[in-house]
C-alpha cells in the first residue's frame, strides 16, 4: 500500500505548492496525498493525475484533520509551505500541527527548498 504525504500551503504560497506538485508529479504519483481544501484544489489543477484527497480548509479544521492523521500513524511526511510574512488567524492550529509532526517524528518540510531535498528520500 502506498504511503501518504500531507500538503498544505498558506495563501501566498499556494502557487508555489501547485508548481512544486506539477514539477514533482512523477515522484508524487505513487503516493496518496491529503491536502487542505484550497491547496488540494490547486494541486489537482496543476497535476490532475495525482491521488489527492481534499480535506477542509486549514482555518475550518483541515490542519486538525491532518494532525489527527499524524497522531494515528496515517501520514508519512508533511510538506507545509509556510508564509512567515502574512498574519495567520489560525496560528495556534499551525503550531499544533507542526508540534504533532515533531512529536511523532514525521519528516516535515516548511519551505520549497527543503521539500525538494526531502521528497526524493521518501519511499511510497
Amino acid at each position: 500500500m502506498a504511503g501518504c504525504i500531507a500538503l498544505i500551503a498558506h495563501d501566498q504560497k499556494k502557487d508555489d505548492m501547485a508548481a512544486f506538485a506539477q514539477r514533482n508529479a512523477d515522484t508524487l504519483r505513487p503516493w496518496a496525498i491529503v491536502a487542505t481544501g484550497t491547496t488540494g484544489g490547486r494541486v489537482l489543477d496543476a497535476a490532475p493525475d495525482l491521488n489527492v484527497t481534499r480535506l477542509k480548509s486549514g482555518p475550518l479544521g483541515g490542519d486538525q484533520q491532518i494532525g489527527a492523521m499524524i497522531a494515528t500513524g496515517n501520514i508519512d511526511a508533511l510538506i507545509f509551505f509556510v508564509d512567515p510574512l502574512t498574519p495567520m488567524p489560525h496560528d495556534v492550529d499551525v503550531k499544533a500541527l507542526m508540534r504533532l509532526a515533531i512529536v511523532y517524528n514525521i519528516p516535515m518540510a516548511l519551505n520549497e527548498a527543503t521539500a525538494e531535498k526531502l521528497l526524493p528520500t521518501l519511499r511510497a
